[in-house]
């Protein structure tokens, strides 16, 4: 068995929960606001809390990923944390497009 480095670990992990976040918040919005038979008549106080406190926690694993990739020169971790970066404000552009 192959035995990584702490700071390796640190980075798997913080990756995997980063999409983990990543796809739990877009199943969330998409079963909430663009799936449902009828429009919600109000807004779902507690899913947009729900979905406030994911994305905190995802843009929190995130750069703390990217932070680490860069800080011990890990190309193929700070591409990786990169482009979830740029996926996560891609998609917040796009939805703030969509959804004024």
């Amino acid at each position: 068995m192959t035995h990584r480095s702490g700071k390796i670990q640190f980075l798997f992990w913080a990756f995997f929960f980063s999409v983990v976040l990543y796809v739990w918040i877009v199943v969330v919005g998409l079963q909430t606001f663009v799936l449902p038979d009828e429009p919600p008549m109000e807004l779902p106080t507690q899913v947009v809390r729900l979905m406030f406190v994911l994305f905190g926690l995802l843009i929190t694993s995130t750069l703390a990923g990217n932070v680490v990739a860069i800080m011990i020169g890990n190309r193929h971790y700070t591409r990786l944390f990169g482009g979830m970066t740029i996926v996560v404000f891609g998609s917040m552009v796009a939805l703030k497009g969509m959804y004024g």
